[in-house]
């Protein structure tokens, strides 16, 4: 009976330990994308270093996590509910772990941008998006904490709001290109911009999705809602994650 007890300590600790590092990768992918916006918004190549640097960081999490739950399957064996956890830690670092992806290829645009920042304007639309995507991302980690599914299900029922903001954002960004080739370049940076942001919000919802998987033991199967009509969504989106 005590080894029993034993095992079912151990293998709680686990569930533990890979819970905890899906939060310090949460905390750390929140973080890196508010200072890929804010470097963006304000030129500042320091901050956005620091938004790539980080970025190791978040890979090495990701990589333990996969490891410890594999070795967790493998000696285990676990069913049910004790299986779905450790399948679930796996899918969210997965796409925490794009998330910063998204965050380091942000933080980039800043170094390459230049001086070609004439249309403040057009960065706050970028800041908006961030704002809602990282509100998102916020309540779906909350909601993976505390198992709440309906908070999950909310997540995954905005994301048509973050699409449509990424719509008309890419709309005025392709008036201004339009009215005055010199737009082109700095106008295209920040439609990558505003692209990988709005990214973001598709990993929240498949945080939300693997969380609905989580706690009811089935996917979630409507179609998800979707309002992104740019033109760009046409292309495939080549931007290197490396």
């Amino acid at each position: 009976m005590a080894n029993q007890e034993h095992i079912v300590t151990s293998f709680d600790d686990e569930l533990n330990s890979l819970a905890q590092k899906i939060a310090e990768m949460g905390g750390m992918a929140e973080q890196q994308v508010g200072d890929s916006v804010a470097a963006l918004s304000r030129r500042d190549e320091a901050l956005a270093q620091r938004v790539i640097s980080i970025d190791q960081r978040m890979d090495e999490l990701q990589r333990q996590i996969e490891d410890e739950a594999t070795r967790m399957i493998a000696r285990r064996q676990p069913m049910a509910q004790d299986l779905r956890e450790i399948v679930a830690a796996i899918h969210i670092a997965n796409d925490l772990e794009r998330v910063g992806d998204m965050a380091k290829n942000t933080a980039k645009r800043v170094f390459a941008i230049e001086g070609n920042f004439a249309a403040q304007r057009l960065v706050s639309g970028v800041e908006h998006i961030a704002e809602m995507s990282l509100a998102q991302l916020k309540q779906v980690l909350d909601a993976y904490t505390a198992r709440d599914l309906d908070g999950a299900l909310a997540v995954w029922q905005r994301d048509d709001e973050i699409d449509a903001m990424y719509t008309s954002l890419f709309r005025e960004l392709l008036t201004y290109m339009m009215e005055d080739p010199r737009n082109i370049t700095f106008c295209t940076h920040l439609l990558f911009c505003a692209k990988n942001i709005e990214r973001i919000g598709d990993h929240a919802t498949n945080i939300a999705e693997t969380i609905h998987y989580l706690v009811t033991g089935v996917p979630l199967t409507e179609e998800r809602p979707k309002k992104d009509t740019s033109s760009v969504t046409t292309v495939e989106y080549t931007e290197s994650d490396d």
